[in-house]
């Protein structure tokens, strides 16, 4: 059983089809799970028209993307966690989920799973190719090789009892919360960047904000978490 969740914040102009394309996964038992921060738009709505689980958020700060992910776990029931971000679709999404869950019985021991990130071709850049490229390989030295878990959040698998031993992810952590759950899965077993598997995007943060401000955020955040166990960033920016 697969639980794939999705957390939201009007997605209405993406969601769709991403809710569409999981559709087409027709070989493995699967729910999807939205997880809303509190969206004014449609978002809701299409979640329900594809039969997802819809569980709301209703608290009064703004939810971290991480809250969103907790709270969607909190009501699945899979074996396995895939958290996506709203704006992904997994290619030849039957074989893919064939060679990851092949992965996590081959090797007992891994117990997180990040893929290749590439951006719509419709959608990508020069710019795109190259830092997502890079980004994939520095993941490969990291997870692959040194074995220190680090990970984007447009997709990760995660054994669903080891995400609940690890208390899931930090809510306070605002930004790099993704690589921060996979430092510390890694303490537990391996992670892993699997390179043959890759999912798309639309780097619509990247060409809303641009690849140098995108960079330095990464840049920033990540070592404040690694030396400050926080953010530097106290609020995601929402690109929509």
């Amino acid at each position: 059983m697969i639980s794939i969740i999705i957390p939201t914040l009007n997605e209405e102009k993406i969601i769709e089809n991403t809710l569409k394309s999981l559709k087409e996964l027709r070989d493995y038992e699967y729910e999807i799970i939205v997880s809303d921060g509190g969206s004014k738009d449609k978002t809701i709505e299409i979640a329900k028209k594809y039969g997802a689980k819809v569980i709301i958020y209703d608290g009064i700060l703004r939810q971290t993307i991480g809250g969103g992910r907790n709270l969607g776990a909190s009501i699945a029931s899979g074996d396995f966690f895939v958290f996506l971000d709203a704006d992904v679709k997994i290619p030849d999404i039957n074989n893919f989920f064939k060679k990851a869950l092949s992965l996590f019985d081959n090797q007992k021991k891994l117990v997180g799973l990040t893929v290749r990130m590439k951006v719509f071709p419709e959608m990508e850049t020069l710019a795109d190719k190259l830092i997502f490229a890079s980004n994939d390989y520095t993941l490969f030295f990291w997870n692959n090789i040194i074995q220190i878990g680090r990970s984007g959040g447009e997709f990760q698998m995660i054994q669903a009892p080891i995400f609940r031993k690890n208390k899931g992810y930090n809510e306070k952590i605002a930004v790099c919360e993704d690589s921060e759950i996979f430092q510390r899965l890694s303490r537990d077993g391996k992670t892993r960047i699997e390179m043959s598997l890759n999912i798309l995007h639309t780097g619509r943060r990247a060409h809303k904000i641009g690849w140098p401000k995108l960079l330095w955020e990464w840049w920033v955040n990540g070592l404040f978490v690694s030396v400050f166990h926080r953010s530097y960033n106290k609020t995601w920016e929402e690109i929509r």
